[in-house]
């Protein structure tokens, strides 16, 4: 929603600021169809041209979160430190148990209670294959942080990808519009044996074409690809609390401890505060009991 009234401000700005000073539409309405033909399809070539048919669909799906916004809200990140509370204590309470949970995810009764988590395969496999490589006495916790932050890492780089395309997009497009403007150029020069005021308009005509390349460079596609950034790297947090339960959990503190640093660690507008956390916990508890 807040994406939408931010094009809905750019627009009416722009345009508004633009007809109050006494300029005209109609020049702008006229030459729009041809100039965005230009720029926009010769935009769409480029981007196709630099990426693979994954890269493209990725991207497009993407788009979407520009308005959507992070996927996890801070109701997922109390869900997600009641279950690795659940894990965590059912891996010191009995070892055995804990290795239905983790090889069978899909019907384990503590993963089918928090089914927004159970839908993202990777927050899955990483709690999972952490767990499991506790249980095989890989239990270095630097180890384990290293290789899990190379994890975390590649992941974003990966997620990251559709922001970076659109972002190279918006570089392209000032260039785009002024080889739209030239060409507009080169039509009006043959047409020098006009009268000045149709001169004019196709002089006006082929300065739409750069107009339009910097308003969607610095208008849209630049802060669609800035917004798309922030909302990855926002959803990242998620899986690097993740992280930090599981590591604290492999220095052996408490599993209170441990989900205490996985509270602390959680971005401050997502992070439950301490009674919430303890009353979730307390629910779970009353649960298993």
């Amino acid at each position: 929603m807040v994406g939408v009234i931010g094009i809905i401000v750019i627009f009416v700005m722009v345009f508004g600021g633009y007809i109050a000073a006494g300029g005209k539409m109609g020049i702008i309405l006229k030459s729009l169809p041809y100039e965005f033909a230009m720029i926009g399809g010769s935009a769409v070539g480029a981007f196709v041209i630099s990426n693979d048919v994954p890269a493209i669909k990725h991207t497009l799906h993407d788009v979407g979160k520009v308005f959507k916004g992070a996927k996890w809200v801070p109701a997922d990140y109390r869900d997600l430190l009641c279950l690795l509370f659940e894990l965590i204590r059912v891996s010191r309470q009995n070892p055995v148990a804990l290795e239905a949970h983790i090889e069978n995810s899909s019907e384990s009764a503590i993963f089918l209670k928090y089914p927004k988590i159970m839908s993202d395969r990777e927050a899955v496999d990483l709690i999972c294959d952490t767990l499991r490589s506790a249980s095989m006495n890989y239990d270095d916790p630097h180890q384990v942080e290293e290789v899990l932050e190379k994890r975390i890492d590649a992941n974003l780089h990966h997620s990251l990808h559709s922001s970076h395309a659109l972002q190279a997009v918006a570089d392209g497009l000032p260039a785009l519009g002024i080889v739209a403007a030239v060409l507009g150029v080169i039509k009006t020069m043959g047409s020098i044996d006009q009268p000045p005021e149709i001169l004019g308009k196709m002089i006006g005509g082929a300065l739409v074409g750069t107009f339009l390349g910097v308003f969607l460079a610095y208008g849209l596609v630049g802060p669609f690809a800035a917004k798309l950034q922030t909302v990855v790297e926002e959803d990242a947090h998620f899986y690097r609390l993740i992280r930090e339960v599981l590591v604290a959990n492999l220095y052996n503190h408490s599993t209170n401890i441990c989900i205490e640093v996985g509270r602390q660690n959680t971005p401050s507008h997502c992070r439950p505060s301490y009674g919430q956390l303890e009353e979730a916990l307390k629910d779970v508890k009353q649960e298993a009991a």
